[in-house]
Order: C-alpha cells, then sequence, then structure tokens
C-alpha cells in the first residue's frame, strides 16, 4: 500500500477532521430536535391538541356544574376535532346539543356550531383522504370528488341550516353550508333558495373569450407524491446532477420527518428519504434551495418554529449540505447559522457582491406576548469557508416585526441586492442596499419613499420580486393577510359582491423606474380575496408573461376555501382562471412550486397542502400541465456562475425575440420565485410564438454581461460564466402512464447523442 505523506497527509487529516465535525453537527441538530419533540405536548402550547384533550378531560372529571361541562366539552370537541377525531368529537357534542334544544338554553349556538364542522370534517375524512381521488376538494366539486359517503355532510347542511334560519346573515355559515351541498353533489339546486351563494361552479375566465383554460390534472397519487402531512414546505430542483427535477418535502409537525422524491427519468419517482438521511430530519414549515458552498451541488435550507409562541417557536433552522453521494448533512453548528427563532421565511442572495451566497432571515416576534421574546432579523455573511457571520447589526437589516415574507432583488438596477420584509405587525420593509463597507453590505430603509408602506394597519403574508410586465424592472407582489372575520366569510361576500375591503387581496406594485412604486392591483384585476400563505409564480402557458399561484386560508379548522391561480395578460392584467385549470384546492395552500418536471417545456405545479393541525392534515397534489398553448416555444437556462456563486441566484437574463414581426423582451432573475415553496434555479422562459431567439443577455451577480445571439428555441441549455461555448443537452422522449385515461409525454437527457452546433456567446 502506498505511504500517504506530507501535503497529502495534511489534506487527508483535515478531511477527517472536517467530516467529524459535520457528523458532530447533525447529530447534535438530531438531539435538539427530539429535545423538541419531548417539550412539545403541553397545554400552554396553542398547536398541541393531545395536552388539550388530557387537560380537558381532566377538569371534566373534576367537575360537578353541568354548565362548567358542558363549556368543558366544547373545547375539548374542538381540540379533538384539530387531532382528526371527529367521530369522538360528533358523540360527545350530540348529547350536548340534544340537551340544548330540549331545554331551550340560549346562547349555546357555539356547540351546534362546532357539531356542524365536526360533520363537515368528518366526512371529509372518509371521502376525501380516506378515499382520495384527482378531483378531492377541488372546487366546483364534481365527478369522483362528490362524496359518496354522504352522512358528514348531510348532517352538517342540516345543523347550518338551522343556524342561518337564525343568523340569515352570517357568512361564514352560508359559505359552508354550499361547500356542503356541492359535496353532495347538489349545488345549487338542493341549497335553499335564500342561502345560495351563487357562481361557485363559473370563474371569470369562462366569460372571457380571449381566454383558453385547459384543466390541469393531479397526478400526485399515481406517482406516489401525494404525502399526507401537515402544512410544510417543498422544492423542485436536481440535486443529484443528472438533469432531472428531484422533489423535496417538510413539515411543520415537530415530529414530521422530510422527504426525497428521485426523478427516475421514466416518468416515476423513488422514495430515497432514508438513503438521503433527510428522513432523520423533523419539522420545518418551509424550504428553499442553493449552492452555499460553491461546490456544485444544490443544498437545501430549512425554516423552524413559525406561528408558535414563547418556548415552543425558539427552534433551530436547518443548512443541509449536499455531500454529492446521494446523502445530506446537518452543518447548521459547524457553519456558525445556528439560532433560535420562530420563522417560516429567509431569502438566498449575495449581498455583498463577493461572490458567496448569504442570508437573510426574517424572525416573528409577537407583540404584546413577553414570553416569546424579541427576535430581529438576521443577515448571515458567508466567510468563504462554509462558515457565516452575522451582521444584521452592522448592515441595518435587523428588522423587528411578525414576519412572514421576504425576498430579495435589485429593484433599482444598481447591481446590488435589495430585500423586501412582509409581517402580521403591520409593518412593510424596503431595505435598499447602499453597497458594501469591506465585507459589510449597509442598507437603508426606503420604505416610505419607495411607496411601498401601508396605507393603514395591514398584515401581510408572501412576497417576491418579479418583472410581471417585461420592462426591466423589478415589480413587487405582496399578499395581504388582514382579517376581522372568519375567512369563508370574504369567499362569500365576494361571490355575493358584499364589500370587504382590500382584506386578503393580492396587491401588486409596479416598478416606476426611479426607486419608487405605484400600487396597480385594481388596474390590473388583482383586487380580489386571496389571503394567500404559500405562493408562487411561473409562466403555465409559455407566453413569456408570469402567471402566479396561490395557496390560501389560515390556521382555522373552519378556513376552507379554494386556492387560485392567476393568468398573466400580456403584462397589462391577471385573470382568474382557478375554475376552468382545475385547481382550486379547497384545502390549506402552502409551499408551491412551478416546474416543467417531466422536461415536455411546460411547467407543472406541486404544492403542500394540509394545515397546522394534525387533522388537518392532507394529501399534497401535483398537477401536470396538459400545454396549454401548443404554438408558444420555450427556453431552459442553466446557469453556472465562477466569479458569481454557483448557482447564479441574483443573475438577470434578457431575451429578445420577434413575434409576430414585432420584437420584445422577456427578463427573468434567477431565484426560486416566491417567499413559500421554491422552484428549480434553472430558468424554464417561455418566448411565446417566436420561431427564434434573438438574443440572451445575461447579467452575472457579480460579473459581466455575456450575449448569446440566434438561438433555436425548445431546448436546454447550459451556459457557463465566462466560456463561449454553450452546453447543448439533447433530449428523447417517452410515453408515461398516470393512471388516469390518457398518456403524458416527457422527455429526459441523453447526453449520448452528438451535440449540435450551437452559436458561440460573447
Amino acid at each position: 500500500m502506498k505511504k500517504i505523506t506530507g501535503i497529502g497527509c495534511i489534506l487527508l487529516c483535515c478531511l477527517i477532521i472536517s467530516c467529524g465535525k459535520e457528523d458532530a453537527s447533525h447529530e447534535e441538530m438530531l438531539n435538539i430536535l427530539k429535545q423538541l419533540q419531548t417539550d412539545y405536548s403541553r397545554f400552554d402550547n396553542y398547536y398541541a391538541s393531545e395536552a388539550h384533550v388530557r387537560y380537558y378531560d381532566s377538569l371534566i372529571n373534576a367537575s360537578g356544574s353541568a354548565q362548567d361541562i358542558m363549556f368543558l366539552t366544547h373545547s375539548k370537541a374542538r381540540a379533538l376535532i384539530a387531532l382528526g377525531r371527529e367521530d369522538e368529537a360528533v358523540q360527545i357534542l350530540e348529547p350536548q346539543v340534544r340537551k340544548i334544544n330540549a331545554e331551550n338554553i340560549q346562547g349555546m349556538d357555539r356547540m351546534k356550531v362546532l357539531l356542524a364542522l365536526a360533520y363537515l370534517r368528518g366526512g371529509e375524512r372518509m371521502n376525501c383522504i380516506r378515499n382520495h381521488s384527482a378531483e378531492t376538494c377541488i372546487l366546483p366539486i364534481q365527478g369522483s370528488g362528490i362524496h359518496t359517503l354522504p352522512d358528514g355532510s348531510r348532517n352538517a347542511a342540516r345543523i347550518y341550516e338551522e343556524l342561518l334560519r337564525d343568523n340569515p346573515q352570517n357568512l361564514e355559515y352560508r359559505w359552508l353550508v354550499n361547500i356542503a351541498y356541492m359535496t353532495l353533489g347538489e349545488y345549487p339546486d338542493g341549497v335553499p333558495p335564500s342561502m345560495v351563494v351563487p357562481g361557485l361552479d363559473v370563474s371569470t375566465a369562462q366569460i372571457d373569450s380571449c381566454i383558453s383554460i385547459k384543466p390541469f390534472q393531479d397526478i400526485a397519487s399515481p406517482l406516489s407524491l401525494d404525502i399526507n402531512n401537515m402544512a410544510g414546505g417543498c422544492i423542485i430542483d436536481d440535486f443529484d446532477n443528472d438533469e432531472l427535477l428531484d422533489i423535496v418535502t417538510s413539515a411543520w409537525g415537530i415530529d414530521e420527518s422530510m422527504h426525497y422524491f428521485r426523478n427516475n427519468g421514466d416518468g416515476t419517482f423513488t422514495d430515497r428519504s432514508e438513503q438521503t438521511r433527510l428522513d432523520q430530519l423533523t419539522g420545518g414549515l418551509n424550504l428553499m434551495q442553493m449552492d452555499y458552498n460553491n461546490d456544485g451541488f444544490k443544498d437545501i435550507f430549512v425554516l423552524r418554529g413559525a406561528w408558535l409562541r414563547g418556548n415552543y417557536g425558539k427552534q433551530p433552522n436547518s443548512l443541509l449540505k449536499n455531500n454529492g453521494d446521494g446523502t445530506f448533512i446537518d452543518v447548521t453548528i459547524e457553519s456558525g447559522i445556528i439560532s433560535f427563532h420562530p420563522t417560516q421565511t429567509a431569502t438566498w442572495n449575495d449581498f455583498n457582491n463577493d461572490g458567496w451566497l448569504d442570508v437573510f432571515i426574517g424572525n416573528e416576534s409577537w407583540e404584546g406576548n413577553a414570553s416569546s421574546g424579541s427576535h430581529p432579523a438576521e443577515l448571515f455573511l458567508s466567510n468563504q469557508d462554509g462558515t457565516f457571520t452575522n451582521a444584521a447589526t452592522q448592515s441595518r437589516v435587523d428588522v423587528i416585526g411578525f414576519v412572514k415574507g421576504v425576498t430579495s432583488g435589485d429593484y433599482n438596477n444598481d447591481g446590488w441586492k435589495d430585500i423586501f420584509v412582509t409581517s402580521l405587525s403591520g409593518e412593510r420593509f424596503l431595505l435598499k442596499n447602499k453597497g458594501a463597507s469591506g465585507n459589510i453590505p449597509l442598507f437603508e430603509d426606503v420604505t416610505k419613499q419607495a411607496g411601498v408602506a401601508a396605507d393603514s394597519v395591514s398584515r401581510t403574508f408572501p412576497t417576491w420580486f418579479w418583472d410581471y410586465n417585461n420592462d426591466g424592472w423589478l415589480d413587487l407582489f405582496v399578499g395581504d393577510f388582514t382579517f376581522d372575520m372568519p375567512i369563508a366569510s370574504y369567499s362569500a361576500a365576494e361571490a355575493l359582491h358584499i364589500s370587504t375591503g382590500t382584506s386578503g387581496a393580492s396587491i401588486v406594485y409596479r416598478n416606476n423606474r426611479d426607486g419608487t412604486f405605484t400600487n396597480v392591483s385594481k388596474e390590473t384585476g388583482l383586487a380580489k380575496k386571496a389571503f394567500a400563505m404559500g405562493a408562487n409564480f411561473g409562466d403555465i402557458d409559455n407566453d413569456g408573461y408570469l402567471d402566479m399561484y396561490l395557496g390560501t386560508g389560515n390556521p382555522e379548522l373552519e378556513s376552507i376555501v379554494p386556492n387560485k391561480l392567476f393568468k398573466n395578460i400580456g403584462g397589462k392584467r391577471f385573470v382568474d382562471v382557478t375554475a376552468p385549470a382545475r385547481v382550486g384546492h379547497l384545502q390549506k395552500g402552502h409551499a408551491i412550486s412551478f416546474a416543467d418536471v417531466d422536461n415536455d417545456g411546460d411547467q407543472d405545479i406541486y404544492i403542500e397542502l394540509g394545515g397546522a393541525y394534525k387533522g388537518d392534515a392532507f394529501h399534497n397534489a401535483f398537477y401536470a400541465n396538459p400545454n396549454q398553448d401548443e404554438r408558444n416555444r420555450w427556453i431552459v437556462l442553466d446557469l453556472v456562475g465562477t466569479k458569481s456563486n454557483r448557482s447564479a441566484i441574483g443573475t438577470r437574463i434578457k431575451i429578445t425575440v420577434t413575434e409576430n414581426g414585432v420584437k420584445r423582451s422577456i427578463y427573468r432573475d434567477v431565484n426560486s420565485g416566491g417567499s413559500f415553496g421554491a422552484s428549480p434555479l434553472r430558468r424554464e422562459i417561455g418566448i411565446g410564438r417566436a420561431t427564434k431567439i434573438d438574443e440572451i443577455e445575461i447579467q452575472w451577480h457579480p460579473g459581466n454581461k455575456q450575449i448569446c445571439r440566434n438561438i433555436e428555441p425548445n431546448h436546454f441549455l447550459r451556459i457557463v460564466e465566462g466560456k463561449d461555448a454553450i452546453e447543448y443537452i439533447p433530449s428523447k422522449e417517452f410515453q408515461f402512464n398516470s393512471g388516469h385515461s390518457h398518456q403524458h409525454s416527457y422527455r429526459v437527457f441523453d447526453t449520448s447523442n452528438p451535440t449540435p452546433e450551437i452559436p458561440l456567446c460573447e
């Protein structure tokens, strides 16, 4: 055996020491997560429903007051519904409701309301979860989505009707009774005329002759991607560098494991959660990907603790290093990025222009809750060696609020990445990057000057920078999350044309190209109710304009409202195409990814469904794109940074085409999309009906411009910063049977074919 000496010995020893530290970091994180699980189930934890059931049982057993038992039974029943034990809730509520009716006890409608909810959610469990189908819970409910076991919805409808006779103005009851009848296949004719919410089976797109939308199809089940979990995060990207997009998910429950689905390239996926070691990691409401150490393999960032008060929210995030051998290791502690704050949102970008990715994390500070403490935002700057230093205070970005969304982008085109922050505490922050002093970027709060401060108290959630009108300047999306009545009430009010102000609307700020923005929500048709949580954007029909899909709801069990898809019409307006697209899922919508998973040229949509309680867990959906417009063409760009960060995050792309004799440009940033859910970092760009791409201009961040001309569309290209040659990745097609009545065409990369001649870049 050859003896290792000198420098080789030193390098090997360093590698062993490094691996040892990483293993220790991983094991320490697992110990922390196990301790969090042990400490979670206590009565003072708002979301620990098991502890609540135990607590109310003890009080009921000790109580001798019939009135107290009635109130305690209500609390216990709600905890049972939160656990998904609706039958048990019905069993203890029914005797109490019979007593209320028999003795004409006033002021106890809450018992009836909860019984109706137990019936409705119980019917959902029997039909939508245990007998799950591709049409389950999609508004308008039809086909196999109609309940074959009708008792739950039938009983719920009966009680809601009774409640509405005494409270005809209650919009939440009215909405839910219509949903109940729809699950029975009896909407609208079966609904009492005075209680009908009209139009739930039509959409704006159906009366707009200019728009044609084909229905997407949920194929998660035959692909075994329909994980049944609570709210969580998702990433779609290529983690093993085989040119195929894999899927990674997480779930909010501190005892719920992550999942890794490897794309096999033949229309199937293999669950490799155990082999990748990701199944060892639990919790995490959101995920995102990046290459933090510039080694050519995409890593994962897991965010934890969101929504939880006191010590329950003090959970660590996880930085998961991709080892490049099919496994991941938690290096959070070793990297110095460890902290204990409640969060679900972060944004990775190169904020000091040194070619390495940094991360800004928005944390949740509960106003008026001393036990929760103050949790300022963090800015971890890369030390260029796999470790990070928190420079939030020096950089003046240590904002405090109940932060729910963050995004980064160069809104003023000065070459420095800026930050925007939303919160449920009412504040918004536009933090302008003024450049770096040494290695430390310096930011200035320009929220008011830029015109993006709230006009009044306004809670906001998801957000992102995007160029929705293709003018070369980043615009801003903000999802309003302000409500003072149940969310279902707003859905009913909108359908009934009852004004409820701007609560829950989607906000688009158009960039004025002078450092300011204008709210154009009304003129673009977005002043509609959504109450978005998870949200992301993509181009469903390859017309070159970015559309968006909004995951709706809130943690409450009664919040049964549809997720919404809006199509961008030429950068001028947005149209709600939810109903014809068949993506109006009624379950809580969280992380969303737009991605061409099957490599057929159009973007599919994956969404993490499920709520904050075990009883609100649900199957995730994967909507296959039927190819909305076969005449439109596309290009896929995989950019590799050399001077800039390896994954090219922050790089700007301008594509110029001639379409129907008219020259136009399409602009994209390299990022993973919205602030809740992650799309691939490769850019999947529609170019409309152009037959050739005149020019691709790449502004590396930081770095020089690179220009490629005369590119044939409908190809996958890899462009390396500073290299003249474009790498063309050939592909081959094959058929994929999703288990439904029609086939889907797929392409997989085939590098064995000869590379065609491709123009060089400048």
